[in-house]
Order: structure tokens, then sequence, then C-alpha cells
């Protein structure tokens, strides 16, 4: 008798329509592997729904709060579901991008300086020199993030606003100009690197990344051999020292411009990376030579509790 997954997608967050997106594409691909496949749009009662459903695993294809930052996690380890990606450990941690940066740097791992402030502070005053990046302490997807160009004279207004829907604390950073690059981890591997450019704009943001043609993808990113290198050792240190399981990803900044500085630092990992037909990890499996099925019945398999 074939395996039952239940499929978790959609959810609370405010990334529930990519979520719903990269769940359709799963389950789908999954069926497509002989599995039997129950889609399960999560709700507040997604407790009550698995205990009498009981599928033999968990296809985690959540994003953002409660189904990447170890809530989710934590019922199925109290059900005793065997679930893919990260446990709540590594899932809670990679989720708090400023704990997170802490955990790599002591890995060795470059982050790029920041300070956590409350979102109305920031909003009154330059915390850092422009240019810098603002972003939620606990979002995902570009959610919420700012970037404040050096020609800003004033610090960003939306943040003082009473419908700013991302928390009262936020990460400031320093922007580190040049490219985005990205690299996913499979296990103890890493897979290769891609050189993401937005088509419009220079921000990879929540629409560059899920809409058809939002961006260009270089993979193998055109970077020199040991930089190359170094992003792929990079990602698999920070998967690692976060505790991270099954498939993650982590995205870096590149300065790579003629008079740039050459500084390369890891911004976060994503530890349920987007798996749409426009996502980064399908695209980094298929130049490693595994087709989207194999990809996800990869991470079926690899499926465990105490993760």
């Amino acid at each position: 008798m074939s395996k039952h997954v239940a499929v978790l997608m959609g959810g609370l967050s405010a990334e529930r329509e990519v979520s719903q997106r990269s769940g359709a594409a799963c389950a789908a691909a999954l069926e497509g592997e002989g599995y039997r496949v129950t889609r399960i749009d999560v709700g507040r009662d997604v407790a009550q729904v698995l205990a009498q459903l009981r599928p033999d695993a968990c296809f985690n294809a959540l994003h953002g709060r409660w189904g990447e930052d170890g809530v989710v996690q934590g019922i199925l380890e109290m059900l005793q579901i065997p679930y893919t990606h990260s446990g709540v450990l590594a899932s809670a941690l990679a989720m708090h991008k400023e704990r997170a940066k802490a955990v790599m740097a002591a890995a060795g791992v470059s982050v790029p300086r920041g300070v956590v402030v409350s979102r109305l502070d920031a909003s009154k005053r330059h915390v850092l020199p422009p240019p810098y990046v603002v972003k939620p302490v606990n979002e995902g997807s570009s959610v919420g993030v700012i970037i404040v160009r050096e020609d800003r004279s004033h610090p960003p207004q939306e943040l003082g606003r009473g419908d700013w829907a991302f928390g009262e604390q936020v990460l400031v950073e320093n922007y580190v100009a040049g490219k985005e690059l990205t690299c996913a981890v499979m296990g103890d591997r890493a897979l290769g690197v891609i050189d993401i450019q937005p088509a419009a704009g220079a921000f990879y943001d929540y629409d560059s990344k899920y809409a058809k043609g939002g961006s260009i993808h270089i993979l193998p990113a055109e970077i020199k051999p040991n930089i190359y290198h170094q992003v792929q050792q990079m990602a698999l240190t920070a998967h690692q020292a976060l505790g991270c399981r099954g498939v993650s990803r982590a995205d870096f900044r590149y300065d790579d411009r003629p008079d740039g500085t050459g500084e390369l630092v890891c911004l976060e990992v994503n530890t349920q990376p987007g798996m749409t037909e426009t996502s980064l990890v399908p695209e980094l499996a298929a130049h490693a030579g595994l087709t989207f099925g194999e990809l996800v019945r990869w991470m079926v398999e690899d499926a465990s509790c105490d993760r």
C-alpha cells in the first residue's frame, strides 16, 4: 500500500498565497510519484485534523509564521507524525533573523552589520547611515522589507503607521550593493549557486520572487570559482550551525562592483523555501540532475520526528 502523505499548505501567514502554490505543486508531484496525498489548508484546527487523518508523513509546504517558525513542527512532534524540513528549534531560530545571524557568525559565516530597534524609533531617525535595509525580525520572503537609499533624507515613515503589520521590532542592516546570490542545501550537500537579477528595479522583492518573469536566474552564477565555492561552503555551514534538516536555502549579497568592497554576506537561511514553478530550490535540484518528483520524493523519504 502506498504511503499516505498530508501536504500542509495555505496557512495563516502573510505568505498564504505562495504556500498554496507550493503545496499544489508538491502534492501533484507526489501523486505522480505514486503517493496517496491529502491536501490540508492549514487553520487553527490543524492538530485535530491531523489526529483524525493520521497520515504516514507530512510534507510541510507552509511559509512564514506558524508554518516556518517551529509552531507547526511542535504540533507534529506532539502527534508523532514524521515531517519534512527542519525541526522545532532550527525553524524557530532561522526565522528570527537577529538570533540566526548571531549563531551563523559564531560558526564563521559572514553576516551584515545590523541592530534591532523599535519600528517607531526607526521611523523617527536614521538608525544607521543610509543606505540601509529595514526588515521585520520574524517574516520571510521579503515581506515588509524597506530599502533606504543614500539620497533619502528622512527615515521610512511607513514604520510609524497604525496599519504596520509586521511586529514592533525591526532589524536595520547595512545595505550591501552588488549581486543577489542563493544556494540550497539538500541533506549534507550544497547544491549550485544562482545569481538572481530582478527584471525590474534593483530589489528582489516578493513579486520578483513569485511572479512569472519577475526575475532572471543565472545558473550557475557567473562569479569567480573561489567565490562560488565560498557561497556553497557558507550555505552548508549556516544550515548545519542552525541545526537545519532536509532542504534549506541561504540568501547572500556579494559586492562585485569594480569599485566595490568584495564583501560577501549571508542574509538569512530559509527553512521552508518556495516550491512553486518559479522557485529556486527545484531549479537548483534540476541543475544537480533531480526531477521535481525526485526532489519531493527524497524530502518525504527523509521525513522524521525529532528533527
